[in-house]
């Protein structure tokens, strides 16, 4: 069994991982269950420089292989925004309802056209002694919504709607949105590989 720390106390982020890794022959666990694992601060400018930090660093600290993610929203009209920020784009980390009230304010206005967005998803596995072994990266685009629609997902779902469905992430279901948002594209870049390691 080939075991993985997983960057995160997120457990609906690991839902989603541990939907697409064979289960009999990887085993993920989140930080929340590893003893003495370290807050990493997310210093990079990019979302590739924050996954690779938060990897190579609880690895090295932990003796583990890590695999760590960053990802966040970005909207053209706001000139990429909120971008790396995207957890605490209203200034606390992880207030959900505060980040979606700021986007909101900020694109007042814009009319649909201009409300292009992508969700990006950087990941970045490193082994036990802080070198990165694999790398993938994919982006799911869609627009901004003018009001919260559906409660399912977290972060920015109830406002990014997939122009083929009409609806947003938050009124999908889990299934749909496993099938096409950016974690689990770039996730399904990785699990050939990451298999090969297994072996």
């Amino acid at each position: 069994m080939f075991e993985i720390v997983v960057g995160t106390n997120n457990a609906k982020k690991l839902v989603e991982l541990r939907l697409l890794l064979p289960e009999d022959s990887i085993r993920l666990l989140t930080l929340a269950e590893i003893p003495g694992s370290i807050d990493v601060e997310e210093s990079g400018e990019t979302f590739a420089e924050n996954a690779a930090i938060k990897a190579t660093e609880q690895a090295k600290h932990l003796g583990q292989w890590v695999l760590a993610e960053d990802s966040g929203l970005t909207v053209d009209a706001l000139g990429g925004q909120p971008g790396v920020y995207s957890a605490r784009y209203a200034g606390a980390h992880g207030d959900d309802e505060a980040n979606n009230d700021k986007l909101l304010a900020e694109l007042q206005g814009v009319p649909d056209e201009q409300r292009s967005a992508y969700f990006n998803s950087y990941l970045c596995l490193s082994d036990p002694a802080g070198k990165v072994v694999l790398e993938s990266h994919a982006r799911c685009a869609g627009r901004i919504a003018h009001a919260r629609q559906g409660k399912a997902g977290f972060g920015y779902d109830p406002l990014f709607i997939i122009r083929e469905y009409h609806r947003t992430f938050g009124d999908l279901d889990l299934t749909v949105k496993r099938a096409i948002s950016h974690r689990s594209r770039a996730l399904r870049k990785l699990v050939p590989q990451l298999l090969k390691l297994c072996v």
